[in-house]
């Protein structure tokens, strides 16, 4: 199925995908959680086509993951930077959770090339599910209950 028709989906990993599921996407979010915000910037570190990179930062804005800005550097013409809203921040969880995974089950010699840690301690973090009380809860003790059918 052409990933455009997830959209649709009743399933919501579906219609996350529809936005998120492109290649590039994901690693155009880790830059952005990096702290990059420029297209020429973005498109150094990927060495993604110029056009592939404009269309999924535009997927990206359409959703309300992207803002774009305009800036101008002395002598040069207006540009755009690329920065993360509120809910383009909420998936930060996705990328650590991507990471941490990776770290964890296809490590490098040179991993991990990211930490996360708390502000006000500098302690690790790591991603995980947490109960309504705050308490992480072990990975075999997280079921997945469906609430609706859905195509497979």
């Amino acid at each position: 199925m052409p990933i455009a028709k997830l959209r649709d989906s009743s399933c919501s990993v579906s219609r996350s995908l529809s936005v998120l599921g492109e290649r590039w996407t994901l690693l155009i979010l880790r830059l952005a959680f990096e702290g990059e915000t420029r297209f020429e910037s973005f498109r150094g570190n990927l060495g993604v086509a110029a056009d592939v990179l404009a269309d999924r930062l535009n997927t990206l804005i359409e959703n309300g993951i992207l803002t774009r800005d305009p800036y101008q550097d002395a002598g040069s013409r207006t540009r755009y930077e690329y920065h993360l809203t509120p809910v383009g921040r909420e998936l930060h969880v996705i990328i650590a959770g991507l990471q941490q995974w990776g770290d964890d089950h296809l490590p490098r010699p040179e991993s991990p090339t990211v930490v996360r840690r708390r502000h006000e301690s500098d302690a690790p973090v790591r991603v995980a599910f947490v109960d309504d009380s705050g308490s992480e809860v072990p990975l075999d003790e997280v079921e997945a209950v469906r609430t609706a059918t859905y195509p497979r």
